[in-house]
């Protein structure tokens, strides 16, 4: 339902994990002095302005969309409340693994340059994912703040 606030929280999750696709997670200039970016949908490079693609990674990308759309599929289960507690422990399980390829594929990309992943180097991307699992802890606080007022409203009623 549009009205419990645990929805408006797996929205904002939604909405934070679709930023993989605009903020890069990692920025950095290769040998050859070209700001490159690296985003869920692949390595970019600036030219001139002007950004284009050097390789894709879509199982990645595809990853990241599945991820991002969870929470909105898990918006769905509010009739079963145990069934979306279950989910969100999912979601953030899928969102630690999707920070651990991103941060392993940006370490072997930046290895393939003789560079390490450094906090200079870390873009938005890489922030989003906290946020998101901070937002999906707080649709688990709504959803137990509902579960305790459902009992409080059985015990009444019994």
């Amino acid at each position: 339902m549009i009205q419990r606030i645990q929805t408006l929280w797996l929205l904002a999750a939604t909405i934070t994990l679709l930023g993989l696709f605009i903020f890069p997670y990692v920025s950095f200039i290769d040998l050859v002095g070209l700001g490159k970016q690296i985003f869920v949908t692949g390595v970019y490079s600036s030219v001139n302005n002007e950004m284009s693609r050097e390789s894709a990674a879509i199982p990645q990308a595809l990853m990241a969309a599945l991820t991002a759309l969870f929470p909105l599929v898990i918006v769905f289960f509010y009739k079963n409340r145990k069934k979306q507690l279950i989910f969100i422990g999912i979601e953030i399980v899928l969102i630690a693994l999707l920070g651990i390829w991103m941060f392993v594929s940006a370490n072997s990309i930046l290895g393939a340059i003789s560079q390490r992943l450094q906090a200079g180097n870390v873009g938005v991307g890489f922030f989003l994912l906290p946020v998101a699992v901070i937002f999906l802890g707080m649709a688990i606080s709504g959803i137990r703040k509902d579960n305790k007022l459902i009992k409080s409203a059985d015990r009444l009623r019994s």
